[in-house]
């Protein structure tokens, strides 16, 4: 398709697009948590009376006055409901909400707040909750896999790499940080919300507040980011309509920057064996990979890091394991790129080692063990074209030029490596409905209840419903993000283009197949046979009609829904980087200056936003490789740098150009839409291709993202503190 600008740029660039917080509500009030200073423990003292006291203060709650909450279900992950109890499972938990007149003396009376505490042992740290390690029993995918006897695959392999690998805790840092707008009006509950699953946080809403659905509404119209922090539902959010019910009206509760950073997870760290045997030619024998990652001690987050082994190289012995362990932080979640972005670092730097053990060409070893099925399923992929990846990102890089030894490359006091590695995600899809509808004029009106996350939704919609109407984009407009709309899932897990994109076009394929009946006026008209023309429609075999006359005054529309079928495929979308490091030979200060990402995931909707898509997720690879950490206190058992002077995210000056495209294919698997979700992909495998650079360059393999200056100097290997 075409490459179009976003339909809702203009809207952004101007102010005009309304965020949650933006929102202007009549005698609204504004709520200012206090958060709790210690890991683990119980309130001894709470001391609320200056607070009250205070000018402009409505209202104070804590768990001694807050109305009692029902459990609010499953996508309440945290299932440890706010201001029910003393009890204190992390620091930054919510101890009270202060609501006042304005923000200034809601966090003025906030300060007023006085807690003690009867302090408890606190694990905070991955490395020390290992022994308490434990195996869940069930999850949404196997937590165990096994294929062959891996055992003998080890015992009759050449060559045996066992390696372990760390990544570190990362925060999602959207530019949006979280808010929620709750008003009551007249028995019914409306919230504007930065969420990426407005049904998501309505049915919460509904269970925890013994509230029938069609007495809440969630609307969220853009939302500044969310990278997964926005896909669950958090305490931030049931607290708000508490608040505003508590004082009778409208309260706007945005939490600070340094509350982002333990009020809706982060990625956890993970701790990663890789176990690979091979036989002299390259061609593997056995695959083990076991990951184990942090949770908190109240409920479970599983990053399936291992799960990438499952599916990426033909291998006739493959067995993964996932581990958790229990630490007293906020209850991590889903970032960008969750499960196979930490777990390819680990599989890719471990084919990267094995590749200089057997002295083969790191592609020639992907390509010799390329998996024309999945391995683990027996099922034949949807769509795959990694191969055409392979040779396309290496002919844009110039692969064939690179020396095989490490530290051959230099360019005066530089230090050049260059590295590569594959990519490959889980390709998710849900349940989603869409109505779209015509008026006289021959304008169309496309509606979905999902949300747009910056990721030009609103963009591959319009072309979506244009290209299955046949009319062209500028008359279509699109309202999303409002639980009054057509049902669909959360905008996550890269599944909205596929998933509402589908139900998009059936929707649009039904309206167009009604207006052809009617200007024939028999039934079922096939829908090619209709075309719209401005305000009329032309229909072979019949006179070019005016809509007007064909409809009347009332518009006339479609309503369809489009739910995934693949069984009997597996569907991942592939990739393969490639990257050039530059180190300071003195400082040993490791800068990217070229990334090249050639990637298989279906038919491109948009090649101008998709791009946009995998120069992003690019970045994000950066950042995981050389900055992104977010180290804890032991002592304190806190985040040491809840900000953005001390999470360090990639800006300008660390982002080269990036060579970002992609192989032309279509997956008749992926919906009427063809083609798998990209969101997540371009964050995946920069990591993994960026430290097999940085070994190239020095000889020092680092075992541990991020890459630190410190690190390289010590050349201790795992990058950790």
């Amino acid at each position: 398709m075409t490459a179009r600008t976003r339909v809702d740029g203009w809207a952004k660039v101007t102010g005009a697009a309304r965020y949650a917080a933006d929102h202007r509500l009549d005698n609204l009030a504004h709520a200012v948590l206090v958060t709790s200073t210690v890991p683990a423990g119980r309130i001894a003292e709470l001391d609320v009376t200056e607070a009250e006291r205070a000018p402009g203060a409505l209202a104070v709650i804590t768990h001694r006055n807050a109305p009692r909450l029902s459990p609010a279900g499953d996508f309440y992950v945290q299932t440890v409901l706010p201001l029910q109890d003393d009890l204190i499972r992390y620091e930054g938990e919510p101890v009270a909400v202060v609501v006042a007149d304005r923000l200034e003396r809601a966090g003025e009376a906030a300060a007023l707040v006085r807690v003690t505490y009867e302090t408890a042992p606190a694990t905070v740290e991955l490395d020390d909750a290992l022994p308490d390690a434990y195996r869940l029993g069930a999850y949404f995918e196997p937590i165990t896999s096994s294929v062959g006897d891996v055992a003998a695959g080890l015992e009759r392999a050449d060559v045996v790499v066992e390696r372990t690998y760390t990544t570190a805790a990362r925060h999602h840092s959207t530019m949006e940080p979280s808010a929620t707008l709750a008003e009551w009006r007249d028995g019914m509950l409306t919230l504007y919300d930065a969420t990426q699953g407005v049904f998501n946080v309505r049915d919460a809403v509904c269970a925890a507040l013994d509230l029938p659905a069609d007495r809440v509404r969630v609307i969220a119209e853009y939302v500044g980011g969310g990278f997964g922090c926005k896909g669950f539902v958090w305490p931030h959010q049931l607290i708000a309509p508490m608040a505003a019910r508590t004082v009778g009206g409208a309260v706007k509760l945005v939490l600070t920057r340094a509350q982002t950073f333990t009020s809706h997870g982060y990625q956890p760290p993970t701790r990663q064996t890789v176990t690979l045997g091979a036989a002299r030619d390259g061609r593997l024998t056995a695959i083990r990979h076991t990951s184990v990652n942090s949770t908190s001690t109240y409920a479970d987050h599983l990053e399936m890091a291992a799960i990438c082994s499952r599916a990426m190289y033909a291998c006739p012995a493959i067995e993964t394991d996932h581990l958790l362990a229990p630490v007293s932080t906020v209850l991590p979640t889903p970032m960008r790129a969750p499960s196979d972005g930490p777990g390819m670092v680990a599989l890719e730097s471990a084919m990267d080692e094995l590749a200089y053990e057997l002295d083969i060409d790191p592609v020639e070893l992907r390509l010799r063990n390329y998996a024309e099925r999945d391995p683990t399923k027996g099922r034949p992929f949807s769509s795959k074209a990694l191969r055409a990846c392979y040779a396309e990102g290496a002919r844009r890089f110039g692969w064939a030029d690179r020396p095989m030894r490490p530290g051959a490359l230099r360019d005066g006091n530089d230090l050049v490596g260059w590295g590569m590695a594959s990519a490959t995600m889980a390709t998710f899809a849900a349940p989603a409905s869409a109505r779209v509808s015509i008026d006289a004029d021959g304008r169309v009106l496309v509606e979905a209840g999902s949300q747009e996350i910056g990721t030009g939704t609103r963009t591959v919609l319009c072309q979506l419903a244009a290209e299955a109407l046949g009319c062209p984009p500028e008359r279509v407009t699109i309202r999303l993000g409002d639980t009054t709309l057509p049902p669909t899932g959360m905008t996550a897990g890269s599944s909205t283009t596929m998933s509402v994109g589908s139900a998009v076009q059936l929707a649009a394929r039904s309206l167009r197949t009604k207006l052809a009946s009617m200007a024939l006026a028999e039934g079922d008209a096939p829908a090619e046979l209709a075309r719209l023309d401005g305000d009329a429609l032309v229909v072979e075999g019949a006179p070019r009609t005016p809509l007007r006359e064909l409809i009347g005054d009332d518009p006339v529309g479609a309503e369809a829904s489009w739910s995934p079928s693949t069984a009997d495929v597996s569907m991942h979308t592939f990739g393969a980087v490639f990257a050039e490091v530059r180190i300071d030979a003195d400082l040993c200060l490791p800068r990217v200056s070229r990334l090249v990402g050639v990637y298989s995931a279906g038919r491109i909707v948009n090649p101008l936003t998709a791009r946009s898509q995998m120069i992003g997720g690019m970045t994000w690879g950066i950042g995981q490789a050389l900055l992104e950490r977010s180290p804890v206190d032991r002592r304190l058992g806190r985040f040491v740098n809840k900000n953005l002077a001390g999470y360090l995210v990639p800006v300008n000056a660390d982002v080269p150009e990036l060579d970002a495209s992609f192989v032309d294919e279509h997956d008749e698997h992926a919906g009427t839409v063809g083609g798998r979700g990209i969101g997540e992909l371009g964050a995946v495998g920069v990591g993994p291709a960026i430290a097999n650079a940085v070994f190239h360059a020095t000889g020092t393999r680092i075992r541990g993202l991020p890459i630190a200056p410190e690190t390289l100097l010590r050349g201790d290997g795992d990058g950790r503190d």
